[in-house]
């Protein structure tokens, strides 16, 4: 089992920036890959950001491109979503997944998901 606590989440205006973390517990935290995923009021989930377990590899959702980064500290048993430039249609709760095996854009293909931290941003 890995259990995943999300922080960081909050109000904030448009155009202004935040930093999600997310931290891992109950296994090797390195043999996971990661993945960042919201879901906004009357919408599906849907993919944000993944990052593999070594970090080399990255995948983010289009829309996010070049205001997002995702990254990984092995040692910290942590991965981030620093969110830039953030936008009213960035506001949902954002979650964090970990999946044994390669890195992947599907949500269904986690296994372990955290309980989300609100993001909001106003306009």
């Amino acid at each position: 089992q890995v259990q995943l606590v999300e922080s960081g989440g909050g109000l904030v205006q448009a155009g202004g920036s935040l930093r999600l973390a997310c931290v891992a517990s109950g296994r090797t935290f390195s043999n996971y890959a990661m993945g960042w995923f919201r879901q906004a009021p009357g919408k599906e989930r849907e993919f944000v950001a993944a990052i593999s377990w070594s970090g080399s590899i990255t995948y983010y959702r289009d829309p996010v491109k070049g205001r997002f980064t995702i990254s990984r500290d092995n040692a910290k048993n942590t991965v981030y979503l620093q969110m830039n430039s953030l936008k009213p249609e960035d506001t949902a709760v954002y979650y964090c997944a970990a999946r044994s095996g390669y890195v992947t854009r599907a949500s269904d293909e986690y296994d372990y998901w955290g309980q989300g931290t609100q993001v909001t941003v106003s306009s």
